[in-house]
């Protein structure tokens, strides 16, 4: 019993003991985990450093509303694979505060689980404020109620802004407190920015706008969060502030940090132009973008944004005026989130070269050589070792310029920059791309565009609405943004003897200050017209037949395409119809502006019932589409997903313009008949992401403004960068992947550094077919290559051996591997390498 009885206590005491240090292990490395390494954030004239230590700083736009938070994870990665160590944001006002104390921080708007996945990625976080964003977003984010403020004055020395700017920054930064995400508290946020581009309105306020900018300084800076904070266009930024650059080409235009303590910050390096309706394609090269990137760093920079790095979509009714729903498409991840290429893979290569040079160009000395009217040396050297970079400019637009530096000669290419992470070796060139190339695909989806059974709700048309105002009533006060439409209704007489002979004809007039309007007289549809972004006030004028004797109904619906997102006195912006007149009677011309009383209504009737929801489709009676529809009509139909996990849009073929929703959630608005320049739509597809989306039976609702549109003609797709392609010089840079810095020195990661073109499909994809090869002269771009006067006949058949079946490959550049019996038939062509192919989804094996 004794013995029994002692094994059982010994047992006992061992496993308490196990227990206990078992428990106090698992303490300490959950405490571990938890616990957040505090990094104290400062800055000198050279870069910010963090946590004691210098840094280069390669950052990148990504806005949370602009995507989805099941796209949030799968962007942030990207982002950092593309060699980014930071993310920007912008923080959305209206967003946030839609209406006045009723505040919103749940799905896109979800900014602390935004700036979460940020951290978990490893990155930093730049958070612009606001209050006012610009950002081609409606109002410039500051939200619709503050408009109706008494005595306010935006972003200026005014109490009531101030009042309510202070209490929206303070929510904001609390909560950022609270959840622990400034790097003093061992988050992800380094680096703050308040207010943005106030430079272009400072003049409009005068002695208030610069009282403005310091209150604003002071603000921040005395919630002592352990972060510096940028101005970006605001060279008189009062310190601390550190005044920051935004445009293309900050290497050139930026007069510098206004105190020498100040590190050289370029806040906003604009990687294409924004859209608006009516525009043709637009975009920028990532030649232009790496020569601009390389030249701000050799000229003391050390930190750049790109400004997108993937602009996104904007839903719903979220753009600025006449801004479309597709937002900064040629960033360097698209839309959709896909790498587009070369822009994505030539930077990455570019922060690889610039990570080579930080040593030097942290700790360096700079030096500055001038060796030709269009070519400069840039380099840093450290006294005492062998730390050096240097950067070889080449200034000239239209030809090679040779360079000698340090005993050695280079040959730069037209307008471009050479890094030299050594002083001796070029591992890099902007012009020069050797990064894939990739085209993107709309494909039909079988699956989803069955035929569609529309059904229709058409809106009925106000004859006289109550109203006492004698002017038509200004538009975005009218619909104080709860909606893009407002009725306009007014009656009128004409006495018989003013109607002129019938040789003489009668017109009706309306000028207006934007953005769109349609009108009726008397029932009948007159037709529409629009302004747009560069001017915005448009006449509308068109022929009529009046009533003799009894009341004439004019009806007016007033359309806007978001709210002002810039300029001064944004409080005071007006839009919609001014002046009406009856032009032609015998009487003279008859303003209907300030003699008749105009009656006023906000929005349509479906938009009340909400009916592009489930719930709300059964509010209203819907009629089968019979083919034709007036405007004004509401089309419904049901589909299925897409198949694939891909990205998938819809496109608007046959439709004029509106809005657009999927299962509720709003996609957009959409403009298909306010044609560019080249008689194209500038957009054709709409976004939906996949989380909008089941399986199957999903709710399309769209909300058409013109008559006599196709809905049948919409079609669903799903979107790929499955055309892969190269276009590589035999004289080009061998990739800079190829090296690395140990120490002082730069050495080859592999034993034999050649020049390749590198393909590499997306996912589980592999190279299915070469679809193009030509080593030689081809001339064209990836998705359009076609052979020029030189090929080499064996080219399809080299890169089809390096490359079918698998789902990366390199090929040599060069003469020996191209060419058959050793001849080559254009031996004065300097040749390039271009190659097509396709990826498809590898065979499943047995």
């Amino acid at each position: 019993m004794r013995k029994h009885s002692l094994d059982r206590w010994l047992l006992t005491a061992v496993l308490v003991v196990l227990l206990s240090s078992s428990s106090s292990f698992a303490a300490k490395k959950d405490a571990k985990k938890k616990k957040k390494s505090n990094k104290d954030v400062t800055y000198d004239g050279t870069s910010l450093i963090i946590d004691g230590k210098r840094e280069l700083l390669y950052s990148g736009s990504i806005h949370y509303p602009r995507s989805t938070p099941e796209m949030w994870p799968s962007i942030i990665k990207r982002a950092k694979q593309g060699g980014l160590n930071t993310i920007q944001t912008y923080v959305f006002w209206n967003v946030h505060e839609p209406e006045q104390g009723k505040f919103n921080f749940s799905g896109r708007a979800d900014l602390v689980k935004f700036i979460k996945l940020i951290e978990k990625n490893g990155m930093y976080v730049t958070l612009r404020l606001g209050p006012f964003i610009q950002a081609e977003w409606t109002h410039g984010g500051l939200p619709y109620w503050l408009r109706e403020v008494p005595g306010i004055f935006f972003r200026t020395d005014n109490k009531p802004f101030k009042e309510h700017t202070e209490r929206y920054v303070r929510m904001v930064l609390d909560k950022m407190k609270e959840e622990k995400l400034f790097a003093a508290q061992g988050g992800p946020i380094i680096l703050g920015q308040i207010e943005n581009e106030y430079s272009a309105v400072q003049r409009a306020y005068k002695q208030d706008g610069l009282n403005y900018i310091k209150w604003a300084s002071k603000l921040v800076d005395s919630m002592n969060l352990g972060i510096p904070w940028v101005m970006c266009k605001q060279n008189d930024a009062p310190d601390p502030m550190i005044n920051a650059c935004n445009g293309r080409h900050c290497g050139d235009t930026f007069p510098g940090p206004n105190k020498e303590n100040k590190p050289s910050l370029w806040t906003e390096n604009w990687t294409t132009q924004f859209r608006v309706f009516g525009d043709p394609p637009t975009q920028r090269s990532v030649e232009d973008i790496a020569f601009s990137v390389a030249r701000f760093f050799s000229k003391n920079g050390s930190h750049v944004n790109y400004y997108m790095y993937h602009g996104g979509t904007n839903f719903g009714r979220t753009s600025a005026h006449y801004v479309t729903t597709r937002y900064y498409d040629d960033a360097p991840l698209d839309e959709y989130g896909l790498e587009k290429e070369p822009k994505y893979g030539h930077l990455k290569q570019l922060h690889n070269a610039l990570n080579l040079c930080k040593k030097p160009l942290l700790w360096g000395q700079p030096k500055t050589e001038k060796p030709g009217k269009d070519t400069e040396i840039r380099y840093y050297e450290q006294p005492g070792t062998k730390t050096c970079a240097a950067f070889l400019a080449n200034n000239n637009t239209e030809a090679a310029e040779t360079i000698k530096f340090k005993g050695r000669e280079y040959v730069i290419a037209p307008r471009s920059i050479s890094i030299l992470p050594d002083c001796k070796t070029v591992l890099y060139n902007t012009a020069q791309i050797v990064s894939q190339h990739t085209s993107r695909n709309f494909m039909k989806s079988k699956k989803a565009n069955k035929k569609f059974a529309f059904k229709v709700f058409s809106e009925t048309l106000p004859s006289k609405l109550e109203g006492d105002s004698y002017i038509p009533v200004e538009l975005y006060g009218l619909t104080k943004d709860r909606s893009d439409y407002g009725w306009y209704t007014t009656s009128f007489k004409v006495h018989k003897n003013h109607l002129p002979k019938k040789e003489v004809k009668t017109f009706v007039r309306i000028a207006s200050l934007g953005h769109a309007l349609h009108v009726w007289l008397n029932g009948e549809y007159l037709g529409s017209g629009h302004g747009s972004h560069e001017e915005k006030s448009f006449v509308f004028q068109k022929q009529v037949t009046l009533k003799a004797g009894s009341e004439n109904h004019l009806v007016m619906l007033g359309v806007l395409t978001g709210f002002p997102d810039s300029g001064s006195y944004m409080e005071h912006r007006y839009t919609g119809p001014r002046s009406v007149s009856i032009l032609g009677l015998t009487s003279g011309t008859l303003d209907l502006t300030e003699t008749s009383k105009w009656g006023n209504k906000v929005g349509m009737e479906g938009e009340k019932l909400g009916i592009h929801t489930e719930e709300g489709l059964k509010k209203v009676k819907w009629q089968k589409f019979t083919g034709k529809a007036q405007g004004l009509t509401w089309y419904q139909t049901y589909f299925d997903a897409p198949e694939s996990l891909n990205a998938a849009a819809i496109r608007m073929h046959g439709m004029g313009k509106g809005l657009i929703w999927v299962n509720g959630e709003g996609v957009g608005r959409y403009w298909q008949s306010f044609l560019s320049p080249l008689g194209q739509p500038t957009q054709i597809e709409y976004h939906i992401p996949r989380s909008f989306l089941k399986p199957k039976k999903n709710l399309l609702v769209i909300f058409e403004e013109e008559p006599n549109v196709k809905p049948e003609l919409m079609d669903f797709v799903i979107v790929n960068r499955d055309t892969v392609c190269s276009y590589v010089g035999e004289n080009y840079i061998p990739s800079v992947r190829h090296w690395t810095r140990k120490q002082d020195q730069v050495q080859a990661i592999t034993d034999n550094v050649t020049l390749t073109a590198t393909l590499k499909c997306s996912g589980t994809r592999k190279i299915a077919a070469v679809e193009f090869a030509s080593f030689g002269n081809p001339i064209g771009v990836c998705g359009n290559f076609t052979l020029g006067t030189c090929n080499a006949p064996i080219s399809k058949q080299v890169v089809e051996k390096h490359c079918l079946g698998k789902a990366q490959c390199a090929i040599p550049v060069n003469k020996s591997t191209f060419e058959q019996d050793k001849k080559d038939s254009c031996k004065d062509v300097v040749k390039m390498l271009a190659v097509q192919v396709k990826c498809g989804r590898g065979k499943k094996k047995n």
